[in-house]
């Protein structure tokens, strides 16, 4: 499950946009979340996308059409994430964000894998938040999954984590999203291949 808002400039990657142009970062997510699309399409699972606003989900022309979406609904991400695994057909689902340039097939095949062994899977972010969160499903997602979680701070992963209170939690490689313009210029430096956009 990927994660996604409708590439609007102003309405995406704010703060991304307060560095480079609200333009500019609206384009650096559309062709950021089409590439990461591609790059995670595999027969080894089915890849659904989540859309935000709901409508979107129905009518934007800015993903691919043959990939099946669904709505994210109302509510903070915690909320909106522990619906989509809650709706879901049983087994094991990994939701990631469609900020994480680096993300690839083999990031995916290892969250999966490490959901043999353990109940959740978590990849962390280099700002204390993560990139991927997956469960194993085999009984109900807790109540409070993903309650009263600090979003957007150091404090997401750890807060995160609590809400699955005694379950085994496996974490996978440690990413860097991209929520400002000194992250887009350290993907860079990295060669993550993150594109330039327009105007920079």
């Amino acid at each position: 499950m990927v994660m996604l808002k409708e590439p609007r400039p102003g309405r995406v990657k704010t703060r991304l946009a307060r560095d480079i142009g609200t333009v500019a970062a609206a384009w650096w997510f559309r062709h950021q979340c089409a590439a990461l699309i591609r790059r995670l399409e595999d027969p080894r699972w089915r890849l659904i996308l989540a859309v935000t606003p709901d409508r979107a989900a129905a009518v934007s022309r800015a993903w691919p059409a043959p990939l099946p979406r669904i709505p994210q609904g109302p509510g903070d991400l915690g909320a909106r994430m522990a619906r989509v695994c809650r709706t879901l057909p049983p087994g094991p689902v990994c939701i990631v964000g469609a900020d994480i340039p680096e993300i690839g097939k083999a990031h995916v095949a290892r969250a999966f894998a490490a959901l043999g062994r353990h109940e959740a899977v978590f990849g962390p972010a280099h700002d204390g938040g993560y990139w991927l969160i997956g469960l194993k499903r085999s009984a109900a997602v807790p109540a409070g999954f993903l309650g009263g979680v600090r979003w957007s701070g150091p404090d997401a992963l750890a807060d995160s984590i609590a809400s699955l209170p005694g379950a085994r939690v496996a974490l996978i490689d440690r990413l860097r999203d991209v929520d400002t313009g000194a992250d887009l210029r350290a993907g860079r430096g990295r060669g993550s291949g993150l594109g330039r956009a327009p105007g920079r």
